[in-house]
This record gives C-alpha cells, sequence and structure tokens, in this order.
C-alpha cells in the first residue's frame, strides 16, 4: 500500500497548508501516473520571511521548477529554471527565500533513471542537449506565467502524461525486488520470488536505483521509523531503534 503523504515535505500536505510558513499544495497522481510518480506539487514562500524545511530520504528523485527566488537544497543553490534533482539518499535541508516560488514532480524509487534516461549526483539545470526533455522549457514559461497552484499541478500532469514513456520505466523483476527489500526480505532469500540471482539484483539496484539493496532498505526503515515517531511522539527512542531494526 503506497504511504499517505510525499516524505520529501515532512507533514505538509495539500489539506493542511502552513500558511504562517508558505501555501504549499499536493496532489497524489491517478491513473497512468500512480504507479510512476509519487506527487506533484506547487509552493509559494510570503515575501517577509525564509522558510527552511526538512527533506528527508525516500530514495526517489524528481524535477524541480524554480520560478522565483533563492533557493538552496543542503550545499547547492538551485538557479532559477528547471533543475534535475538526483536520487535522494540522506535528509538535507531546503531554504526557500522571501516570495520564492517553485513546482514539481517527485518519482517513485527507480523511476527517474527509467524516464529521464540517467541519474544526476547533484542538482543540475537542464541539460539543454537531452532532446527528449526540450518540451520542459516550454512547461517551464507555462508555469511561470501562472500564480495558482491547482494550474501548476494540471499543467505537470498533463506534461508528464503526454511526454514522458513509462512504457519500460523500470523492469518487471526490478520492481518485484524492490516489493521483497520493502518487506524486509533479506536479499539471500528473494529467489523464489524474484527470477534473479543475489548479484543481478546488486546490480539492478545500483544501475537503475543508484544505490546498493541494503541502502534502499535502510532508507526505508528510518522513512517509517519517522513516520512512527510522528504518531507517537512520547514514545521511548531506544524502543522505535529497536522496533524498526536499528
Amino acid at each position: 500500500m503506497r504511504e499517505p503523504s510525499n516524505q520529501r515535505w515532512a507533514v505538509i500536505n495539500r489539506h493542511n497548508s502552513c500558511k504562517s510558513e508558505f501555501d504549499f499544495r499536493l496532489s497524489r497522481p491517478s491513473g497512468v501516473l500512480a504507479d510512476f510518480v509519487q506527487g506533484i506539487w506547487s509552493v509559494t514562500v510570503p515575501d517577509v520571511q525564509t522558510v527552511a524545511k526538512p527533506l528527508f530520504s525516500d530514495a526517489g528523485s524528481g524535477i524541480i521548477f524554480n520560478l522565483s527566488g533563492r533557493v538552496s537544497m543542503g550545499q547547492h543553490v538551485l538557479s532559477k529554471g528547471v533543475i534535475m534533482l538526483p536520487v535522494s539518499k540522506q535528509a538535507e535541508t531546503i531554504v526557500l527565500s522571501p516570495g520564492a516560488r517553485l513546482a514539481g514532480i517527485r518519482f517513485y524509487p527507480a523511476i527517474g533513471f527509467g524516464v529521464l534516461g540517467q541519474h544526476y549526483d547533484r542538482p543540475t539545470p537542464l541539460p539543454s542537449a537531452v532532446s527528449q526533455l526540450a518540451s520542459l522549457d516550454t512547461l517551464y514559461a507555462q508555469l511561470e506565467c501562472q500564480s495558482c497552484h491547482d494550474d501548476h499541478i494540471e499543467a505537470l500532469s498533463l506534461w508528464a502524461e503526454q511526454s514522458l514513456d513509462f512504457t519500460d520505466a523500470i523492469p518487471a523483476s526490478l520492481k518485484q525486488a524492490l516489493m521483497c527489500l520493502g518487506q524486509d526480505q533479506p536479499l539471500g532469500k528473494m529467489d523464489k520470488q524474484v527470477a534473479l540471482s543475489q548479484r543481478q539484483i546488486e546490480r539492478l539496484c545500483k544501475h537503475r536505483l543508484g544505490m546498493t539493496p541494503k541502502y534502499y532498505q535502510r532508507v526505508l526503515r528510518i522513512r517509517r521509523a519517522i513516520q512512527f515517531l510522528r504518531l507517537h511522539r512520547t514514545v521511548n527512542l531506544a524502543e522505535v531503534a529497536s522496533q524498526f531494526g536499528f
């Protein structure tokens, strides 16, 4: 079952916008996009304050449209324009300056490589030579002229449906392997569910997912622990660590 919120944006969702800090909207795609896109989002920061938010690792990647304002992610300052994001392997902080406006698409793990054709090792401005992404320039200009979150989300959803080829976004064998890893199954005991050897799974994960299977399981454990702590704020941390395998 898919998780109820996008962990890249902490506890904020489309039904609980923290307008005292910034206005954020998140849409969970349906139809053809549902199995490939975690969320499509839009955010505006008031002109009077800087906002800093944690970005928790989710093993996914995405595309950010920096429409205005200074934005930094970890040690990287994001230029205005279309930014290709690397696979999220560790927690970072995003800092949004007063008046910043952004929108974006967040892919599920391993999907970014399948639709974009490569991994990025840092937030990277749109490479103009990437022909299959040429339509992003037109999309950016459209988003820049719009001020409504719903218009941003609709434009991004339509672009993703029409411009991204999800036909071979993720091999069936890797999809099955990720499901098993998500259930904390040991890598050496997945041969009955996945028609791949342990070595093949390791190579496929490193190539398509951008990390080893064990690292992926670590990311998932941390993510589940964070979700648990949000719901149970008075629990003993040592017990939580034991419960989630740390």
